[in-house]
């Protein structure tokens, strides 16, 4: 036992940030080399291959039970259509509530299978024939409705829920941690060299209620292991154990909540460690994210500076790495070099990495210089092979535990430590998740000289679904040895070739492209930033606090006229110059704005009073406009020809209208201005671009930039003052040949009059206005992902975006559930100063916008169920004006919701029923900006966005964020005139259009037909 040397005080001071590892995007080729390197020359593969071979014929000879990953692999493979089926049905029918949804989402599922097909098999046995009736019974199939149908299809859901159950119970050790302690001593009579690490099943908190149970199931767990171990002497590394996860006992586990991290997160931690040291069993701290590992570490280290305090003498302290990174070598030293500064001996879990598909996507998405994870399996495969010879170089202070199911890996690791000098047991352990990898170990652990310890998952059925589906993606992709083993078509030497020789050579050999050439060899991706690596993040803290807020002039009545008629002039210069030279000035324009990120989220958290997140993300989305209309402009404006009778030559040209008058919104000063601005100059129009009252600076300085790139002075004119003076004027100059506006409806309304009330020609109006934008969520949908898509959505820029979710349509079984985690979301939420990363927020735009909103709230807390909201402290409500509390409400129908609140304000409605007849009173409310499906039946989701009559549709995701040439945003109805921004046909309403037919047979016949003969 170990008893603690000296009290220690509950609080965890915050070290000063630093960057602990290399850059995270470092080039692939770069980290391949270096894991080479560090892993030298290793044995002869031949006899690897040889040492594993037995492995392979004996599995093979006596295949899994039927629950095993390997026969439910080989049985339905995750590539095929049943596979599918069954991994969604596995995440999501155990969690509905109402039978009619249950009905719904297995007639979907299964559907689309055929799993009376199967080669057979007790699996097949237990689950088709009831699989199998759902075509005959379910709703869809081609019977009449009628009782027997109905009874049937329950019956068939209720058989498909008890298979699905059976399959859980295969990978979910016990439901209650006394039930999988017992499971655990009932697989020990079989082998008794197995060791368990409990997992308190649970994905990351989203609440504190949620963060202090999982502390509570942690505790208990560690708890129900000591008492069961009693006052036996071995070590730790003998001893069972759990693993925790950082995500799940704070739901603010981010970098920007460092202070908060180590206020509210260390102590929970070490609360646990005392429990843990006391009882001198092991605690592993699972890997997460990349963007956490820096974080990580220094929570890792910080714990370890104590427990060297407390409990010099415990080792059993532990840290999962992941060799999938390309820094997991980095990782291995930088653990061993805690371990050592703190006389500590650690623990250390090495896997593969269980986050691949969602870090290669974060890349892409923020347009980062790389990909943190190796994009070859085998380049992972060396990896983790040269994590492994590290950390037995360093198993003076590390104890290594390889995790692998993979034969190939298993063989070459003990040879390596063989050479190496380390005895199994004592000086390393093998690991493998329970259901996964029995039948390799079963043969690997048959001499009884290795150790084992499970991975153990326990909680109850429902709680498995992320984690099952997780693990069935990541064992049953085709590239894993695990799928493989089950093809008995794929050799042996197939199976456990070198990983070595399968490694890609060459400077570039990522898999697919990097994030900039997301797009292909035309655009170019915009560059990000990592805010959660320091390297990045220091640029925009020191361009902010080096910020100052040039004034603008307000143009007065004469300075409109003569912008006008300078405008005019400059039309036929300007629309006169080649397409490729207009369209190379605003891709320069592009360039220039790219490679000043730092100098505009500086100006863009000053004056539009952004947070750092939504800065970043503003200014990409102006490089995209400036790339992806000068590119769409070369594709779309060239002039055409047109097939005709012989004789006769017939072109389309299109070309600019004149002046266009742009007027653009507050709240995207400079992406809209920009993407507007840009479109009607790449058409060959001149621009008066008249920009927000409140954010003139911004606007101020794209036009500079824009005129730097090569932007003529007569081209594009700044104009700035009230929407009554200088945006009315604009508007009604005879001069102007096309107005595009983004703002409110009621703004829209006025233009539109304003231009039909003008002689002379019909002026286009593009108009993008706002919505009543909502998002329906069914009782299939997993809550966390809705309440992490609800929280983006609703409050991210304060709520104000066109596109910010303002109604909420949740299914009554869920609803209750749902909204205490929003509430409790909410109350996690930091409002305050935006130039603080910590900062989620801002304040609202200003003292109308303001008033307004505070209006609106004082009136629903009158008139509806106040139902959570963010609480502001005093210091940052004394320090920041403007700050509006994200707030929602329950409101009793979706008629109640008659106007767009711009805000952190979020409304509520139960549904039940008809689905399809939510999306029509969403329908009638007539606005069609964004709308949100939250939903695991896939025919529902496809069905309701057909019917939808609104113009950007988010299934299971958040409703923002458009990225210009991805989603093109805009509306219908009250939300606006289209074409969408940022889409292919957005440029076409900026031009005029024109067709020459020319008779090139005036003159004496047709000489092309004469000289062809007849």
């Amino acid at each position: 036992m170990n008893t603690p040397t000296q009290t220690v005080p509950a609080s965890f001071p915050v070290p000063a940030a630093h960057q602990r590892l290399p850059f995270a995007y470092l080039p692939e080729a770069q980290a391949l080399a270096a894991a080479r390197a560090r892993l030298g020359a290793v044995t002869e593969w031949a006899a690897v291959i040889e040492h594993a071979r037995p492995w392979i014929r004996a599995v093979r000879e006596k295949p899994a039970p039927f629950w095993a990953m390997e026969s439910l692999l080989k049985e339905y493979p995750i590539s095929s259509a049943e596979g599918l089926a069954l991994m969604r049905l596995a995440e999501a029918l155990l969690r509905v509530p109402d039978v009619e949804t249950a009905v719904a989402l297995t007639a979907d599922q299964l559907g689309r299978a055929d799993f009376d097909q199967t080669d057979g098999g007790v699996w097949a046995g237990l689950s088709a024939s009831a699989i199998a009736m759902s075509k005959k019974f379910l709703p869809g199939a081609e019977e009449e409705a009628g009782l027997l149908k109905r009874l049937g299809a329950r019956t068939v859901v209720a058989a498909t829920v008890r298979a699905i159950q059976l399959l859980g119970r295969q990978f979910v050790l016990g439901r209650t941690i006394g039930e999988a302690m017992s499971e655990a001593a009932s697989q020990r009579k079989a082998l008794a060299n197995l060791r368990f690490s409990y997992d308190m099943l649970g994905e990351g908190a989203r609440t504190e209620d949620d963060a202090r149970r999982y502390l509570a199931s942690y505790a208990n767990a560690i708890k129900t292991i000591a008492v069961a171990q009693g006052t036996q002497t071995r070590g730790p590394e003998s001893a069972d154990g759990i693993s925790i996860k950082l995500s799940a006992l704070f739901s603010r586990y981010e970098d920007a909540q460092r202070e908060r991290v180590f206020a509210e997160l260390l102590p929970r931690v070490w609360s646990l460690i005392e429990q843990a040291a006391t009882a001198n069993l092991n605690l592993t701290i699972d890997a997460e994210e990349v963007d956490r590992l820096e974080l990580s570490l220094e929570v890792f280290e910080a714990l370890a500076a104590r427990i060297s305090r407390t409990y010099p003498h415990w080792r059993g302290f532990g840290l999962a790495v992941q060799a999938y990174q390309t820094r997991a070598l980095a990782v291995v030293d930088e653990v061993a070099r805690i371990a050592r500064d703190h006389g500590l001996r650690f623990m250390v879990r090495l896997v593969k990495g269980a986050y691949w598909d969602g870090e290669i996507k974060r890349a892409q998405e923020q347009g980062l210089a790389g990909y943190p994870v190796y994009t070859h399996k085998p380049h992972t495969d060396v990896s983790y092979l040269a994590c492994a010879q590290a950390l037995l170089g360093h198993r003076k202070v590390i104890y290594p535990q390889f995790a692998t199911h993979n034969a190939g890996t298993i063989s070459a690791l003990t040879r390596m430590a063989a050479q190496a000098g380390a005895e199994p047991d004592q000086d390393y352990e093998m690991q493998r998740l329970h259901g996964m990898g029995d039948g390799i170990y079963r043969e690997v652990l048959a001499d009884g000289q290795m150790a084992c310890r499970v991975y153990a998952p326990v909680g109850e059925h429902r709680d498995l679904l992320a984690y099952l589906v997780r693990r069935l993606l990541e064992n049953g992709a085709n590239s894993s040895f695990v799928h493989q083993l089950a093809d008995e078509q794929v050799p042996t030497e197939a199976l456990l070739g070198s990983p070595l020789e399968a490694c890609a050579t060459g400077e570039h050999i990522e898999a697919f492209p990097l994030p900039h050439a997301l797009y292909g060899a035309g655009r170019r991706n915009s560059t990000g930033a990592d805010l959660t690596c320091l390297v990045q993040r220091r640029p925009l803290d020191e361009a902010i606090a080096n910020t100052r807020i040039p004034p603008v002039p307000e143009a007065s009545t004469a300075q409109i006229e003569l912008a006008m008629a300078t405008l005019q002039s400059g039309f036929d210069t300007w629309s006169t110059r080649p397409l490729a030279e207009r369209a190379a000035i605003i891709r320069k324009a592009g360039d220039l704005l790219d490679a000043r990120l730092a100098e505009f989220c500086g100006l863009l958290v000053k004056e539009a009073h952004k947070t750092l997140g939504d800065c970043v993300a503003e200014v990409r989305e102006a490089v995209d406009f400036c790339r992806y209309y000068a590119d769409q402009a070369e594709q779309r404006l060239a002039e055409q020809t047109l097939p005709g009778p012989t004789g006769e030559s017939n072109t389309l040209r299109l070309h600019g209208r004149g002046v266009f008058v742009c007027i653009s919104p507050w709240n995207f000063p400079l992406a809209i201005f920009a993407g507007q601005v840009v479109a009607a100059l790449v058409t060959g129009n001149t621009v008066a671009a008249k920009p927000a009252e409140q954010t003139p600076a911004v606007a101020q300085r794209m036009v500079e930039l824009l005129r730097e790139a090569g932007v003529p002075d007569d081209a594009l004119i700044l104009l700035h003052g009230p929407g009554e003076t200088v945006g009315a004027g604009l508007v009604a100059d005879a001069r102007t040949a096309g107005v595009c506006f983004t703002g409110s409806t009621q703004v829209a309304r006025l233009i539109n009059r304003a231009l039909a009330q003008k002689d002379g020609p019909i002026v286009p109006l593009i108009a993008e206005t706002g919505g009543l934008n909502a998002m329906l969520v069914d009782s299939t949908a997993l809550p966390e992902q809705v309440v992490d898509a609800v929280v983006q959505s609703a409050f991210r820029s304060a709520g104000q975006r066109c596109s910010a979710l303002r109604l909420l349509c949740v299914h009554e079984g869920i609803a209750d559930g749902v909204i205490e985690m929003i509430k409790g979301a909410m109350a996690e939420l930091s409002v305050g100063d935006p130039a603080l990363l910590a900062t989620d927020v801002g304040p609202v735009i200003d003292d109308e916008a303001f008033t307004g909103i505070s209006r609106h709230v004082e009136r629903l807390r009158r008139e509806a169920k106040l139902l959570g909201e963010t609480v502001v402290p005093a210091a940052s409500a004394a320090a920041v004006p403007r700050l509006v509390a994200p707030i929602a409400f329950e409101l009793p129908r979706i008629s109640d919701l008659r106007q767009e609140i711009f805000g952190p304000v979020l409304h509520v409605v139960r549904w039940s029923g008809d689905v399809d007849a939510v999306v029509r009173e969403i329908n009638a409310l007539g606005y069609g900006l964004t709308f949100g499906i939250q939903t695991r039946i896939d025919s529902r989701a496809a069905r309701l966005a057909h019917q939808a009559r609104i113009g950007n549709v988010y299934v299971n995701r958040n409703m923002i964020g458009a990225v210009v040439g991805v989603q093109p945003f805009g509306g219908e109805g009250l939300s606006g005139t289209g074409p969408k921004a940022g889409g292919p046909h957005y440029l076409y309403r900026f031009c005029a259009e024109q067709t020459v037919t020319i008779n090139t047979a005036a003159a004496g016949g047709n000489a092309t037909l004469l000289a062809g003969g007849h």
